[in-house]
């Protein structure tokens, strides 16, 4: 099991070029990932993503890149875009009787005339390098993550215990609550009706009656197989968020049951501490890949 948190960083040298990813993720219902690409590299965009694609899952991932290039470069003469000066300084000279003295100088320092052009790059050797660089990066991520989720695994290991051992309390509670609950009625009606003799029959239909409201032992057993399968969980290789997810939802609707059919101070009291810890859960598995 794997946090959605963690950051990884690569570094690759080829010849003249140097690329630079790092990337970090924080928790997202989905696999979100955001590129800052120089734009020399745009076109490799969607190689990048899908090299994540292969680690990730889900979460939210920003991407950065810097990229070095020392290809070799030469200065591009736009030969029709000096003519046009040329011909403008001399209309003007004509024009208005004035010493035309453009002089090569001044038409290099012309906007649009003379400009820098590095030589075309090796598109496979491109794209050969961000894939290898995009994966060094997101395998250290990965990593962290991982790391990360075992913290995780242990923290909610730790607090499904405490539910487990709530819950065995209040199987043992359980059924103590009836008995109690028939010698309480007992108590009250001979308190009531003196010396006149009970109807065994209407008390053992109440406390039946009682014993049928208050019964929580089809929700204990479910939260047991809860507990177990959120459990099973935490050996597996394969994504887990969305699964502890659905789990934790379940082994809440039973405790709200069991908690709206207590009708005993200290199955309450059980029921409360269940919910706290449930939190706890939820809380803790937001973060969970």
């Amino acid at each position: 099991m794997k946090s959605m948190t963690g950051y990884g960083k690569c570094v690759t040298v080829e010849e003249n070029r140097t690329l630079t990813v790092e990337m970090k993720s924080v928790n997202n219902r989905y696999l979100e990932i955001n590129c800052r690409i120089p734009k020399a590299l745009a076109p490799y965009e969607d190689v990048a993503k899908r090299t994540i694609k292969k680690y990730l899952s889900r979460g939210s991932v920003d991407v950065f890149f810097t990229y070095e290039s020392s290809q070799d470069k030469h200065i591009e003469v736009d030969e029709v875009m000096a003519k046009a000066y040329v011909d403008v300084a001399q209309k003007l000279g004509e024009k208005f009787l004035i010493n035309n003295d453009l002089s090569t100088s001044d038409l290099m320092r012309m906007s649009g005339v003379i400009g820098e052009k590095a030589d075309e790059e090796n598109a496979d050797e491109i794209h050969a390098i961000v894939e290898k660089t995009v994966e060094g990066a997101v395998k250290a991520l990965d990593a962290m993550r991982t790391v990360e989720g075992k913290t995780a695994t242990d923290d909610l290991a730790r607090i499904v215990d405490n539910i487990e051992g709530a819950l065995i309390k209040a199987e043992t509670r359980a059924p103590l609550v009836v008995a109690e609950y028939r010698e309480k009625l007992r108590t009250r009606i001979c308190e009531a009706l003196g010396e006149i003799e009970i109807d065994e029959a209407r008390l053992i239909n109440e406390v039946a009656f009682f014993a049928d409201k208050a019964d929580i032992n089809e929700e204990m057993s479910r939260l047991h197989s809860h507990i177990a399968q959120f459990r099973s969980a935490f050996t597996s290789n394969a994504p887990q968020g969305r699964n502890l997810d659905f789990v934790s939802q379940e082994m809440g609707r039973e405790i709200n049951t069991m908690g709206s059919k207590s009708n005993d101070g200290e199955l309450t009291a059980l029921v409360i501490y269940m919910k706290n810890e449930l939190e706890k859960i939820k809380e803790q598995i937001r973060n969970v890949e």
